[in-house]
C-alpha cells in the first residue's frame, strides 16, 4: 500500500537529548488537546490504541515530527502556527523549521530491505523480556527479537489496515543492548541492523513507544 507522509523538521537554539522529543509532544499534547491524533488520547485521557498517527523525534539534534494518513493534515498545523516551543517552562524560539510531504510504499515486497534503528528499538514487554533474559544464548535470544519484529509490523498493518498477504521474514545484525531510561524506569532498548521482506518509510517507528522517537528506522541501501 502506498501512504501519504509528512514531516517537519523543526531547529531551536539549544542541544536536544532523546528526552526532548517527549517534551515536544507533551508542549503540542496540551496546547492542541481538542486534536487526539496529537498526543494519541482520546477527549477523556484514555490511550488510543492504534499505531500513532503523530510521532515526535529527535534526529541530529533537530526535531523531527511525522504525520501519516490523518496525521499529514495535522501537522500541517503545527508548521504554520508555531513560532515558539515551551520545553518544561522554557520557551524556546523556532530558527529554522521545513516541512516535506511525501508518499511510500508500505507493505511485503519481493525482495529483503535492510534498515537500521536510530534511535532505540523498545522491543521487550514485561513478559517477552523474562524470555529474553532466560536464553542465555544469542541464537535463542535473536531468534525472539526476530518474531518480535515481525508481530511488530504485522501490528502496524492491522492498525493502517493493510492486509499482509504471505509470511514475513527477518534477520537482525549486529544488536547491542542499551539501558533507556523512561518515566523513571530502566528498560533494555536495542540498536542495530535488520533485513526484512517488508517495505517502511524512512523514520517512522516500530515497537514500544514509538510516539515518543523510539525504534525510528532509516533504509540502508545495499
Amino acid at each position: 500500500m502506498e501512504i501519504e507522509i509528512s514531516k517537519i523538521q523543526i531547529r531551536v537554539d539549544l542541544n536536544l537529548t532523546s528526552r526532548s522529543a517527549e517534551k515536544l509532544r507533551g508542549f503540542l499534547g496540551r496546547l492542541f488537546w481538542e486534536i487526539p491524533h496529537i498526543h494519541n488520547h482520546d477527549i477523556e485521557g484514555n490511550l488510543i490504541y492504534q499505531y500513532p498517527r503523530v510521532q515526535y523525534k529527535v534526529i541530529n539534534n533537530s526535531f523531527l515530527i511525522i504525520g501519516i494518513i490523518e496525521g499529514k493534515e495535522i501537522i500541517k498545523k503545527l508548521f504554520y502556527d508555531l513560532n515558539t516551543l515551551n520545553l518544561e517552562g522554557s520557551w524556546q524560539q523556532i530558527v529554522e523549521h521545513a516541512i516535506d510531504n511525501c508518499k511510500a510504499n508500505f507493505g511485503l515486497s519481493v525482495q529483503p530491505c535492510k534498515y537500521r534503528f536510530i534511535t532505540p528499538w523498545l522491543a521487550l514487554n514485561e513478559m517477552n523480556y523474562e524470555k529474553y533474559q532466560k536464553f542465555g544464548i544469542f541464537s535463542k535470544r535473536k531468534e525472539l527479537l526476530e518474531n518480535i519484529l515481525i508481530g511488530n509490523l504485522i501490528s502496524i498493518s492491522k492498525s493502517l489496515g493493510y492486509t499482509v498477504p504471505a509470511k514475513i521474514c527477518s534477520n537482525i545484525e549486529n544488536t547491542r543492548e542499551v539501558i533507556i531510561k523512561f518515566k523513571d524506569n530502566s528498560m533494555i532498548g536495542f540498536f542495530g541492523e535488520f533485513s526484512v521482506n517488508f517495505e517502511i518509510p524512512d523514520y517512522l517507528g516500530i515497537g514500544k513507544s514509538v510516539s515518543r522517537g523510539f525504534g525510528t528506522i532509516i533504509r540502508v541501501q545495499q
